[in-house]
């Protein structure tokens, strides 16, 4: 006889919580092991848990879900994560991602489908509802036209933009590559041109997510 896949849950609502773990429980193949209010909760006890899956709501009290993900990754690499939200933005998408969890879901996802997803990630792939996957492809589509627009910057501009993201002013800028400050501001408004911004902190957000 086949082991259940073991899960657990950290949620901060105890109804959403509790129904999730009557639902996993009620369902052949699965067990639900563990269920936490808090990431502290699940970071503490997860090792003595050692579910297959976790199930990772984002906004929680204290850590998010997120910093949850990279700190769980961190002790535990082979730990699948799943979030499961309400958000469908981007940049929480993104994050999730980038911090190690392998599938998202939405909150409003039927049942049926959950433990399909469920199901799905453990046998090694990367479910997500149809609403998240259109993101995560916009997403990244957003990613590449901004490599795009890093890479018509001339060498010197990316050499600016690089001191500007450490955090050099302009002068010092200009002492480092023995230009003037308006030789610096000159190469500013090109970089300002072909990134499509209209600041510093938006020319240095393109240039370090390329």
């Amino acid at each position: 006889m086949n082991m259940p896949i073991t899960v657990a849950i950290v949620e901060d609502n105890k109804v959403i919580r509790e129904g999730l773990s009557v639902l996993i429980n009620g369902s052949d193949g699965f067990s639900c092991v563990a269920t936490y209010p808090t990431a502290e909760a699940a970071i503490k006890n997860i090792d003595k848990d050692a579910p297959d899956i976790i199930l990772m709501d984002i906004q929680l009290p204290g850590m998010s879900g997120i910093e949850c993900v990279r700190k769980l990754k961190a002790t535990n690499p082979s730990i699948q994560i799943m979030m499961q939200t309400i958000y469908e933005d981007d940049e929480r998408i993104y994050d999730s991602l980038v911090s190690g969890a392998s599938g998202y879901i939405l909150k409003k996802t039927p049942p049926s489908k959950l433990l399909e997803a469920i199901q799905d990630l453990h046998n090694g792939g990367s479910p997500m509802s149809s609403q998240i996957a259109r993101k995560v492809v916009q997403a990244f589509q957003k990613m590449n036209s901004v490599t795009n627009e890093t890479e018509n910057l001339s060498p010197r501009e990316n050499e600016i933009l690089s001191y500007l993201a450490k955090g050099y002013r302009y002068k010092e800028i200009a002492d480092i590559l023995f230009i003037s400050i308006e030789t610096v501001r000159t190469h500013l408004r090109n970089i300002y041109e072909k990134l499509q911004v209209r600041s510093r902190t938006e020319a240095v957000l393109k240039y370090l997510k390329k």
